[in-house]
């Protein structure tokens, strides 16, 4: 019987996992709430499932979308990322239901989902990380231990939702006056996203870079890594851009980061692909952060300077198939870049333009250019969901022919309907201390010229490029 795998997902990610699934030969099931009713990725897909009439809850909802896979007959589950993918009782339930989980186990996922278990695997296994506390106990006990901890180690701190992820549930704090009003403010967030208010605190390490490791395990415990990526340029602690490998120049130390995470890995029992999360400081020092139990969003980057699958080996090895490579099998080849196209105005605080229509879409294209999106002409960009349209992925021999096919791409770029963050990126790829490398998680913070750029209106950006082709045509074509 041929396999059958649910996407439990929707946008970029969910048409990135199904196109592995078609090429591997396998029966492809998308699922959908109200909302996605024009959505790309049940177009592409063999066949697609309704949830309900959302938003997002329907998405959510695990009972659903293990009916769903039940109903369609499918063998598998690949959760893609955010939504269930880092939840433990949707694996759980996956496993109860003999349905196979494209991921780690459930226990792997809730003992590294909670931040504390995870820091204590790790220390057990004698892998660096900043200084922090145990869950904080509540009430003023909790803001009394908060407070000792900061007078140890000093300010700043970070309040962190002890079941938070992908940058959600932190809280950075300055000082005593403000520790003691936001302890309980942060546990109040912390039970809104996550449904469990308990929270801990770090040390902040001041303008770190931000360096993540991939790595990939089979059910026999054998685990690689694939080398290094990049992702210090972020907003409010979500990732912007990411590159692959690492600029960081000492070899030894990137070898010695990349090697720790595989130890990362094999303390925590690991299984299927995975990213490990450090910290890096100015004085080279590195601190492990985390382990996130999914596939990344900067997948992307990865694949192109190993030449490797991640998704596709995502699906072997929940097939119960052996890594098909060893460590030094892994070659990495020049650079590659990933820039996150939102639907947002960068020059209004980065306001997202859901509900807009793309009334012209131009993509750019050529050799070492990588889109993953599901934006298309004509397509209106749902309100209740995240901003992202495209991921632009671009790969180079050298860094620099990387940000010069960058630098191209972004030019050639046409989103006209709802604003994007395509001219901010324009800025930051002209930015010399882009070109050199020389970034961290500041960034942002010390480059505020990136959203000074002209703001054109939507009929004034059409006419323009309608004179603009007219132009280009007539002082650009010749008659024999």
């Amino acid at each position: 019987m041929n396999k059958k795998i649910l996407v439990a997902n929707r946008g970029e990610i969910a048409l990135r996992v199904i196109r592995a699934i078609q090429e591997l030969g396998y029966v492809s099931v998308a699922v959908y709430e109200t909302p996605d009713n024009d959505a790309l990725h049940i177009r592409v897909a063999d066949e697609a499932i309704w949830l309900g009439p959302g938003p997002r809850c329907d998405y959510l909802d695990i009972d659903k979308v293990i009916r769903a896979a039940k109903k369609t007959g499918a063998h598998a589950i690949h959760p893609g990322y955010g939504f269930l993918a880092e939840n433990p009782d949707f694996a759980k339930a996956c496993e109860d239901n003999d349905i196979i989980f494209i991921g780690p186990s459930s226990e792997v996922i809730s003992n590294l989902g909670n931040k504390v278990i995870a820091r204590k695997i790790m220390a057990d296994a004698n892998i660096a990380m900043t200084p922090g506390t145990q869950n904080l106990k509540p009430g003023l006990e909790g803001v009394e231990e908060a407070v000792a901890f900061a007078r140890q180690y000093g300010y700043p701190v970070m309040l962190k939702a002890t079941a938070g992820g992908g940058g959600r549930g932190i809280r950075r704090v300055e000082n005593e006056e403000q520790l003691r009003k936001e302890v309980e403010v942060a546990r109040a967030e912390a039970k809104s996203a996550f449904n469990d208010d308990s929270v801990y605190m770090e040390k902040v390490v001041l303008t770190p870079k931000h360096i993540e490791v991939q790595i990939m395990a089979d059910a026999k415990g054998n685990t690689v890594h694939l080398g290094s990526r990049d992702c210090s340029i972020q907003r409010r602690n979500q990732k912007l851009v990411e590159i692959a490998p690492s600029l960081i120049k000492d070899k030894k130390l990137v070898d010695e980061i990349c090697d720790t995470a595989v130890r990362a890995a094999k303390a925590a029992n690991y299984f299927n692909a995975g990213t490990v999360e450090f910290l890096v400081d100015k004085d080279w020092n590195y601190y492990f952060m985390e382990i996130n139990t999914r596939i990344q969003v900067e997948h992307t980057v990865t694949e192109m300077v190993t030449g490797i699958d991640l998704v596709r080996t995502q699906i072997k090895l929940a097939f119960g198939k052996d890594l098909s490579f060893k460590q030094e099998d892994i070659q990495l080849r020049g650079h590659a870049i990933e820039m996150r196209i939102n639907a947002e105005d960068p020059q209004n605080n980065f306001m997202p333009e859901g509900g807009k229509t793309v009334s012209v879409y131009r993509s750019p294209g050529g050799y070492g250019v990588r889109l993953d999106g599901f934006v298309y002409q004509g397509f209106t960009i749902p309100e209740v969901y995240d901003s992202l349209l495209v991921k632009l992925t671009v790969h180079g021999f050298s860094w620099n022919e990387a940000v010069d096919r960058l630098r191209r791409c972004l030019k050639n770029y046409v989103i006209i309907g709802p604003k994007t963050t395509i001219p901010f990126y324009i800025n930051l790829v002209n930015d010399p201390d882009f070109q050199k490398g020389n970034f961290d998680t500041s960034y942002l913070d010390t480059h505020p010229q990136l959203v000074e750029y002209e703001d054109v209106s939507l009929e004034v950006n059409k006419i323009a490029s309608l004179i603009a082709e007219i132009h280009h045509k007539q002082e650009n074509s010749y008659a024999i």
